[in-house]
């Protein structure tokens, strides 16, 4: 049977180890298609309910397993809609190859149904690297291009096959002029690490220090243990970019947790009294919470040269692998006798989390959203990956969630998108079919997009070794964190056309779908729900009532946030009495006996 040029593309990815490619199929893929028949599957094509959906499952399965992922979708608006995906990709530094269909060559530019301008739509989120393959010799080079590329820049890259050429005889590219032929898949990625006089000068800065704070991002997931080390050495406290909440356990006394708006008040504190600072592999971008200018002397390690010195006024900026550099510059490191910063650090995220659990135990109507995520914490698994989506319910998985052992957690961070929740544990099951997956996801969320996929959970779930795959829904029948925002940022009250959700028997949905279903509306049936949920051996959907009124005030409120959300009350906000009572009780917490500061 000739090799058509879909055929040796599947080819090509299983050289490359692609496993899976998350897709929708549609005309302008038929080509490919036809070749995943013909190749019994291999590599699995996996249908979202959506294209971007299929894109966020790549970028879920990009960041839980370290390798690239794969999507794909037929021209026109299968590849308009992978954009939303790919823009998350870009954004949070992650390796995704698209591949998108495109109308046959004979009729392009003839205003053929679906023909549209892919090169420019991809442009932007593609910029790395973009190329439309009109002939076959053209494909092998392209596509080990979009992969090496998406390796090297952790960005997408996209790839455009029109139509016709996907079912024409395949021909290997020749070694002839204006052929470009490629080398086998794989690829070795060095380890860089700056020069001794560099080393030397960032020491130096770090060893004047008497007061260090160290902030890690997702750049430093592969030196979790230098960093324990230098923060031993130093005696810093350790504040985490949301992207890299995962980096380090919250059981070691002085990690601080969250950094920012829906950040901790350790790393507020942290950040605010800090001679010196040290960034790794982060480019968290709200210099509001960190040190004031001048403040701090600071050393910067990352990778990319292009995202250093940005945030803050650096004095010494290390471009290299930041595993690598920890250790070449850990021996240069002295430390420091005086334990007295390390031990009010201590103090402070002792009392933190106190506070945090006293707020979770706070009544709301008819359940605080704190204690979904503080229950969890008690009982998750060390082994689990949380996935967690964009709105109110992402507070309390960066303040509550309490990360130990293994466990991995990721969200749109940057783009901060609706909707990646649960495609993103998809990827993260493909990832690790033998590891429990947990999605934190609002109910608007679950609405746009959520509940479409949980038919891709039942529908896959067979093909992993430990189904366990949790969905929690924070169901309080509000667009929750715009709300706040409105309250809080322009005083604003709530304005129910806008904010308020048709309310969805999530629980009801998942039954109907055979999987386990679980629905929760009083506090005390919380825990038992989750100890169901995480034993249930089949996907789950924890539906839990939550209390739209319990404030995600940060611990660091200012006095204009403080002040807006009050107008909004004086404005006539429709929740405004419950509005107080709940942020009173709730910020009450931090001065009750037993804070320890």
């Amino acid at each position: 049977m000739t090799q058509t040029v879909g055929d040796y593309l599947l080819q090509r990815l299983r050289e490359w180890g692609v496993e899976q490619v998350f897709a929708y199929p549609g005309d302008g893929i038929n080509g490919l298609v036809a070749s995943f028949g013909k190749a019994d599957n291999q590599p699995r094509f996996v249908q979202a309910r959506h294209e971007e959906m299929a894109a966020f499952a790549a970028v879920g399965y990009a960041k839980f397993s370290g390798r690239v992922g794969v999507c794909m979708a037929t021209s026109g608006p299968g590849a308009i809609h992978l954009l939303n995906g790919l823009y998350d990709a870009k954004l949070d530094h992650v390796p995704v190859v698209a591949i998108v269909g495109q109308t046959a060559r004979s009729a392009m530019g003839g205003s053929y149904q679906q023909e549209i301008d892919l090169q420019a739509l991809f442009k932007d989120v593609a910029s790395e690297y973009l190329v439309e393959v009109n002939v076959a010799e053209q494909l092998p080079n392209a596509l080990d291009r979009a992969i090496r590329t998406a390796q090297a820049s952790r960005c997408p890259t996209a790839l455009i096959i029109p139509a016709d050429l996907q079912e024409e005889p395949y021909e290997a590219p020749k070694h002839a002029f204006k052929q470009v032929p490629s080398s086998p898949p794989g690829t070795s990625w060095s380890a860089p690490v700056p020069p001794e006089h560099d080393l030397d000068a960032a020491a130096a800065v770090l060893n004047a220090g008497e007061k260090v704070a160290v902030l890690v991002g997702q750049g430093a997931r592969g030196a979790a243990e230098e960093v324990r080390q230098l923060a031993e050495v130093t005696g810093a406290g350790v504040a985490k970019a949301l992207l890299g909440k995962d980096v380090l356990s919250d059981e070691l006394p002085y990690v601080t947790g969250a950094i920012g708006l829906l950040g901790t008040r350790p790393s507020y504190e942290l950040m605010r009294d800090c001679d010196t600072l040290l960034i790794v592999g982060s480019n968290f971008p709200y210099s509001q919470f960190l040190p004031d200018f001048g403040q701090a002397r600071a050393v910067q390690i990352d990778l990319d040269g292009r995202l250093i010195g940005m945030r803050y006024p650096t004095e010494v900026n290390l471009v290299g692998d930041a595993a690598a550099t920890l250790r070449a510059l850990l021996p240069k490191l002295t430390g420091k006798p005086d334990r007295s910063w390390r031990e009010t650090i201590e103090k402070n995220v002792a009392s933190w989390w106190d506070t945090v659990e006293r707020e979770a135990a706070v009544d709301a109507d008819p359940v605080n959203p704190m204690a979904i995520v503080s229950e969890l914490s008690r009982r998750i698994p060390e082994n689990a990956i949380v996935t967690a989506d964009s709105g109110s319910s992402t507070n309390w998985y960066a303040r509550n969630l309490r990360i130990r052992g293994d466990i991995r957690g990721s969200l749109s961070g940057t783009l901060a998108t609706m909707g990646p929740g649960v495609p993103y544990a998809i990827g993260a099951k493909f990832a690790h079919p033998d590891r429990p997956v947990i999605a934190l996801v609002g109910d608007g969320a679950m609405q746009m997009n959520g509940l479409a996929e949980l038919i891709t959970i039942a529908r896959y779930q067979h093909l992993w070794t430990d189904p366990t795959c949790v969905i929690c829904v924070f169901h309080n029948n509000d667009l929750n964190q715009v709300t706040w925002e409105l309250r809080a940022m322009g005083g604003a009250p709530k304005f129910e056309e806008s904010q308020s959700l048709p309310d969805v028997d999530y629980a009801g949905f998942a039954l109907s779908l055979g999987l386990t279903a679980i629905t929760v509306d009083k506090p005390d049936q919380l825990g038992p729900a989750w100890d169901t949920a995480l034993s249930a051996g089949k996907p789950a959907v924890l539906d839990v009532r939550c209390d739209p009124e319990v404030p995600p005030i940060p611990p660091h409120a200012t006095f204009e946030q403080m002040k807006s959300a009050a107008q909004s009350v004086l404005k006539g906000d429709p929740d405004a009495f419950h509005l107080v009572v709940q942020g009173v009780k709730t910020k009450l917490q931090e001065f009750l006996p037993g804070r320890k500061n």
